[in-house]
């Protein structure tokens, strides 16, 4: 039950990231404002969460986990209602920034739970079933948000998340595991602050650098408050008695490596999931449900293999079917580079799956050396930094892959685009084959950190067995 509630908020936070995007065009009209403005409200979801959800980790450690994830279950619960009932752009951005509070709060402490709920033998199967529905989450969003949207108004997009929200936080009082862990910590409210001002502005820049330019006054502007704001709390954190991050979380390295793995994952993963759906259906001229069959070879081949792949970690040990994972996605990303605007269709579902294959392999694994190198009272910051990672990774990984598409576009056409250009899928063949390759590439890095970690903790199993 308790998995079951955390895959339930996990699921429903992950989902609401991408279900919006479908209706953006529909929002706009009813709404009366304009395509580029409508987008803010799938951006302010992302850099909320990305923003606070430090902030819940830590309070995860001090109040109590499970207090802060039921507090993140009621506020998206609420969020979601208030998306449903606003008639004006601002106000909406607003609930859906409710609503991304009580994202950050529950998707910080939910891997704290299962590690704390799970002894060691059952934590990678766990974790893996976590790690399958946060991905399951982002990729079926634009698939079920149309299926929604064919049949009702844009509105039951947010209003669907209240029973099933409603359900979860009842049901949480009921079942909620081992009792709460507190400590009489002060929070650190100045680290947040600068947080703040760190990533706010960078996600803002990295958001919208492609399409305004990244040499314009604000976008540098963004990235020179962030790297200030990064500098300063650095220094500040590294002061404090008991600062927001615990960067002597970052001294075990086996912590560092495995995380910075899971950055590598997400960004090369994330540079496919923007760049396929406009393959598919401009480039092959797909139609969207011709496409979106290719679009579910993805979670489904994910949904099967992560839970699998965290069982198998508990058995064998999680290092082995990271570097296969990693490397099997860089496989992948390598033959989707390939691809022509007349290949074999059978061939994309198997590159496709090849990715998947890799991704669902590693996942699971990473999570559960990431968290079993964190100490039992900072749970909740080890698991905040691990979703901050992934949300960063998601839009590093967006914004790499469109800059590279249209920067390699806008040389072949000789002009700056930022769009598919019908009649030219010369242009985006060649865009999309340098952003795949970009992708493989960082992927086939992360394998590399992988490998090293696979040989050093063996060395460090060897070396604590002769002793």
């Amino acid at each position: 039950m308790i998995l079951m509630i955390t895959v339930i908020s996990t699921f429903m936070a992950t989902l609401d990231s991408s279900i919006v995007n479908v209706a953006l065009p529909n929002m706009a009209v009813d709404l009366r404002v304009s395509t580029g403005s409508i987008a803010w409200v799938v951006s302010a979801y992302l850099i909320v969460i990305s923003v606070c959800i430090l902030l819940f980790g830590k309070l995860g450690d001090i109040k109590g986990q499970g207090k802060i994830f039921r507090f993140g279950l009621l506020v998206f619960t609420i969020g979601s209602f208030l998306c449903g009932v606003t008639h004006t752009l601002p106000l909406l951005i607003a609930a859906r920034s409710v609503q991304a509070v009580g994202a950050g709060a529950s998707m910080a402490n939910s891997q704290g739970i299962i590690t704390r709920t799970f002894p060691s033998e059952e934590r990678g199967r766990a974790l893996g079933i976590n790690g399958a529905f946060v991905a399951l989450g982002t990729l079926v969003g634009p698939a079920l948000g149309g299926l929604i949207i064919s049949f009702a108004r844009w509105e039951y997009l947010f209003w669907v998340n209240v029973p099933i929200g409603l359900f979860a936080f009842l049901a949480n009082l009921k079942y909620s595991g081992a009792e709460d862990t507190r400590t009489d910590e002060k929070l650190d409210v100045w680290g947040f602050i600068l947080f703040t001002l760190w990533m706010g502005p960078f996600f803002v820049a990295l958001e919208y650098g492609q399409a305004v330019g990244f040499g314009t006054p604000l976008i540098l502007a963004c990235f020179a408050v962030s790297a200030v704001s990064m500098a300063v709390f650095f220094f500040v954190e590294r002061k404090m008695p008991v600062p927001l991050l615990d960067f002597e979380i970052f001294r075990n390295k086996w912590f560092s490596i495995s995380i910075f793995c899971g950055f590598t994952s997400f960004v090369a993963i994330s540079c496919s999931n923007i760049i396929l759906p406009f393959y598919l259906q401009n480039a092959l001229s797909m139609s969207p449900g011709q496409s979106s069959l290719y679009l579910t070879i993805y979670p489904v081949v994910l949904a099967l293999t992560a839970p699998a792949s965290g069982y198998m970690s508990d058995k064998i040990g999680p290092e082995i079917l990271t570097v296969a994972g990693l490397a099997l996605t860089s496989g992948g990303l390598y033959l989707m580079s390939g691809l022509s605007d007349h290949p074999l269709h059978w061939m994309i579902g198997l590159y496709i799956g090849v990715m998947s294959l890799g991704n669902g392999l590693f996942q699971s694994p990473n999570n559960s050396l990431v968290m079993s190198m964190v100490p039992q009272e900072k749970l909740g910051v080890g698991g905040s930094v691990n979703a901050l990672v992934r949300n960063l990774g998601m839009v590093v990984g967006i914004a790499l892959s469109t800059t590279i598409l249209y920067s390699a576009m806008s040389a072949r056409i000789g002009r700056h685009v930022t769009g598919y250009v019908p009649g030219r899928n010369d242009a985006f063949l060649f865009g999309m084959k340098l952003a795949y390759i970009a992708a493989a590439s960082i992927c086939l890095a992360g394998a590399a950190v992988t490998a090293f970690r696979l040989r050093g903790r063996k060395k460090e199993n060897t070396e604590n067995g002769s002793a």
